[in-house]
């Protein structure tokens, strides 16, 4: 893919400024309007599907995001998208403070709201514009031209003829499928990253199913040769040292010697700390009641926090990944989970210390992989977006 790209800085030094960024001299810069066309077809009685965009996601079907599908005057004012148009959703997030625009690529044709800006790229490459919108090109000017914040409805206060306005560039049209072409070859490795990731998730997922013995079975479905008989059941407290909600006070600081932990990770540090030791622990209520995670140390722990407490928790943990703890939830609002209830459960255990052993082992190993992964995922990423930003305002240049 490097052999595609080559640093033309010292061959073509003169840039020119526009009100979207500095672009290479030979680059011209247009109105979004100049090489769109702004759809206006309509469902109308016809029988599509609705589609909203997720911000971060992109495409969803309506009635999974929103559970109900749509019907009567309002569907019928949708408009229809086909396969290669954009959709711009105006609602603001905290990852897409501008709102976000998505290209319609996994399906021939689909309705969306008629908030929604949509058009096509009528001139230039439409590959090329997909990189640049995703890439936040537009964000600058869109903030901008948004002046009264966001409207009741959740959009963004921002007429369509604004939106329209934002200049973007226009490389020669070589160059614009060159820089397309490296962006959706980059994407395609994140795509294999991603699956690859799944993969290892879903290994991980089946083999606690089949690693540990099924509900009223005392032997598992897969175990490591040498090793018979039939597992134990035991109760947790037995196998713990402590099983407790956590009682500290605190003001978070950014900086400190000792961190607090709260329901899913480290949320501050302070200058004291009021436990010590090896922790499994998972959120006391909300969301996130039930998922487990690790640390060891001297902390402190937030109210909002159940923590298990222990020597050699490895066997502990996965046990409890493959037991599911959300299934202790209570409540029909928020889900909660309580230290009384987790004091009382029990847990299949092999007899021999060396199965138990050989299970954390092999689940360390995986979970090990399974980082790695997702590291080197980032780091794509992360190279991605760091590449686009060069190639598409022409910092780097390539060969048409």
């Amino acid at each position: 893919m490097t052999n595609m790209i080559y640093t033309a800085m010292p061959a073509l030094p003169k840039k020119h400024h526009t009100n979207a960024v500095v672009l290479p001299s030979e680059w011209n810069t247009c109105p979004l309007s100049s090489i769109v066309e702004e759809i206006s077809e309509t469902v109308g009685t016809r029988k599509i599907e609705t589609i909203s965009i997720s911000a971060g996601i992109g495409f969803v079907n309506q009635a999974e995001k929103f559970g109900r599908e749509l019907s009567g005057k309002q569907y019928e004012k949708y408009i229809v998208l086909h396969k290669g148009d954009f959709s711009y959703n105006k609602g603001n997030s905290n990852i897409y403070p501008q709102g976000c625009i998505y290209r319609l690529n996994n399906r021939t044709e689909a309705a969306v709201p008629n908030v929604f800006e949509s058009f096509r790229v009528s001139v230039g490459n439409p590959d090329y514009y997909e990189q640049l919108f995703l890439s936040g090109f537009l964000n600058r000017q869109l903030y901008s031209k948004i002046n009264r914040g966001v409207r009741d409805n959740g959009l963004l206060n921002l007429k369509g003829k604004d939106f329209y306005s934002c200049e973007v560039p226009y490389p020669p049209l070589a160059e614009q499928e060159r820089i397309a072409e490296i962006l959706i070859q980059c994407d395609r490795v994140i795509e294999v990253k991603e699956q690859k990731l799944d993969e290892l998730k879903q290994l991980k997922k089946e083999f606690l199913r089949k690693m540990f013995p099924a509900k009223g079975c005392d032997t598992p479905e897969i175990r490591f040769p040498g090793f018979t008989g039939a597992w134990e059941q035991r109760k947790l407290i037995d196998e713990v040292t402590s099983i407790d909600t956590g009682k500290s006070k605190f003001t978070p600081q950014k900086s400190g010697v000792y961190e607090i932990l709260g329901s899913t990770s480290v949320i501050g540090y302070d200058d004291s700390y009021d436990y010590e030791g090896d922790f499994l622990l998972t959120a006391r209520v909300g969301a996130n009641a039930g998922e487990l995670y690790r640390h060891s140390g001297k902390v402190k722990i937030s109210d909002n926090t159940v923590f298990i407490k222990g020597e050699q928790l490895d066997f502990i943990y996965y046990a409890l990944l493959h037991f599911d703890i959300k299934r202790l939830s209570f409540g029909t609002g928020q889900p909660l989970v309580k230290a009384s209830e987790l004091k009382t459960q029990d847990i299949m255990m092999p007899v021999d210390s060396d199965e138990r052993s050989a299970i954390s082992t092999y689940f360390s190993n995986l979970d090990h992989l399974i980082t790695l992964h997702q590291r080197e995922l980032e780091e794509t990423k992360t190279y991605k977006k760091t590449l686009a930003k060069l190639l598409l305002t022409g910092i780097v240049r390539v060969q048409g």
